[in-house]
């Protein structure tokens, strides 16, 4: 079963954020998170998100374990929200 890790940003008034998740299906659950249908991702409510990165992975598992990976990695963070800014590094 193939998996996605996908990282979301969005600019607002307090400046540009960025959210990262996986599901079974990107452009669904981008669906879900700009409709503010999304459960436990209120960090997500109310904004309107662009995916800036997403990667295909063979399990669930190893989306998940991606996800954790990129949820601590700032730096990779900063710069695809740098990129999806129009800035270079």
């Amino acid at each position: 079963m193939t998996a996605y890790v996908y990282v979301l940003g969005c600019d607002g008034a307090d400046g540009y954020r960025t959210y990262v998740g996986w599901t079974l299906d990107v452009g669904r659950w981008l669906g879900e998170h700009n409709s503010g249908g999304t459960p436990g991702a209120k960090s997500t409510r109310g904004r309107i998100w662009s995916v800036i990165y997403a990667e295909r992975l063979a399990t669930r598992s190893e989306a998940m374990s991606r996800e954790w990976y990129l949820k601590r990695d700032r730096s990779l963070r900063r710069q695809l929200a740098q990129a999806a800014q129009g800035f270079s590094s």
